[in-house]
């Protein structure tokens, strides 16, 4: 998997440029808030359908601009390819195009540029609440399985008008009258998340317990564990008993959601702990611990997503290496070998030999 070229046009600070890539190693030199971040975020979005930094598209078009537009060429699945995505400023929907036909959703374009991003928030993620370790289990997933992307787009539909139901009621107590049907939805699309959720940390565990493993020196030993609604006792159980359970939990939070007004049941309150020897790392991690944890994952997510598809899949180093001590950052670049890599950093200092060089300033890039 490698991308040969982006070109952008209205796009956050870019006016309009096109910028060629190297298979290897690509570092992206500049000061801050002058478009190296930016370049990651477009080639995420063309990678995920999704931007990494806002939940708010209108925030990608340039100040001014009527539109933004996006374009990939890039060899993947063994032939080359093309992605396209432009979107409007208004109400106006984006549009979305794979080798020049336009996809109907974001699930059209999934996993032909597979990409793990690693920033430095992500350092923080096994120490923060469960939204990021949600957030970062689903990008992922969304990647490897555009069926998964889709159920998870339509179970956040529900939610969001499920939601709305409970804080309208005493405006509207006629629209509680479907609130049944919500639920049986998010049952059903709901037990599909936890399945899919459970088989993927479960295989991710496995492998960043060996690089956590090679990392510490065989001191410590990384362990996940999935935590989802109560009443589910196995989420590798059959979807059927996933469904009842998860049923059986929103049922008995019925009269909860409706006095407090809000979703309290469903996957949407999902988490996964990460432990050192047994210890919650949340509690009892260093900050050293937590970093060396955190890259474990990281190159694990790489590598799955590697063995899954069969290739290498791109990866984005946002600012990170800077964050990390000389022992991490040789741990991280003697494992960038293979595939193709961008890295964002204010100075090259001893990664120039590494590969090519591409200098950002005010939203231009030169060699």
């Amino acid at each position: 998997m490698r991308l040969n070229e982006l070109y952008l046009n209205g796009f956050r600070n870019y006016e309009e440029t096109t910028v060629e890539f190297v298979p290897g190693v690509n570092l992206l030199v500049g000061d801050n808030a002058n478009g190296k971040t930016n370049l990651l975020e477009a080639i995420g979005y063309l990678s995920t359908g999704r931007a990494f930094r806002t939940r708010r598209e209108q925030e990608l078009i340039r100040f001014g601009a009527e539109y933004a537009e996006l374009s990939a060429k890039l060899f993947s699945q063994e032939r080359e390819q093309t992605l396209r995505a432009v979107l409007f400023a208004g109400r106006r929907p984006r549009q979305l195009f794979l080798n020049g036909v336009r996809q109907k959703t974001a699930a059209g374009i999934v996993g032909v540029l597979n990409s793990v991003l690693f920033c430095p928030e992500d350092l923080l993620v096994l120490k923060k609440g469960a939204q990021p370790r949600r957030k970062m289990l689903d990008n992922v997933i969304c990647q490897l399985r555009p069926n998964y992307d889709a159920a998870l787009a339509e179970y956040t539909r529900l939610l969001d008008q499920k939601a709305a139901l409970l804080r309208e009621q005493e405006e509207n107590p006629s629209m509680l009258a479907v609130l049944p049907e919500f639920n049986r939805r998010m049952v059903q699309i709901g037990a599909l998340l936890i399945s899919y959720r459970a088989r993927y940390l479960r295989a991710l565990g496995e492998i960043a317990e060996q690089y956590h493993k090679e990392f510490s020196g065989d001191r410590e030993q990384l362990t996940l564990q999935y935590h989802t609604v109560s009443t589910v006792t196995d989420p590798f159980a059959p979807l059927e008993q996933l469904r009842a359970e998860l049923e059986a939990h929103m049922s008995s939070h019925a009269r909860a959601e409706l006095d407090s007004r809000q979703c309290l049941s469903g996957p949407h309150k999902d988490d996964f702990e990460a432990a050192l020897n047994g210890l919650p790392m949340a509690q009892f991690a260093s900050q050293g611990q937590t970093r060396t944890a955190t890259i474990s994952l990281k190159l694990a997510e790489r590598e799955l997503m590697k063995r899954d598809c069969g290739e290498t899949p791109v990866l984005l180093l946002d600012d990170v290496l800077s964050e990390l001590d000389a022992g991490r950052q040789d741990f991280v670049l003697n494992r960038l070998r293979d595939g193709q890599v961008f890295i964002t950093c204010c100075e090259t200092d001893r990664l120039t030999e590494l590969g090519q060089v591409l200098f950002v300033e005010d939203g231009r890039v030169r060699v």
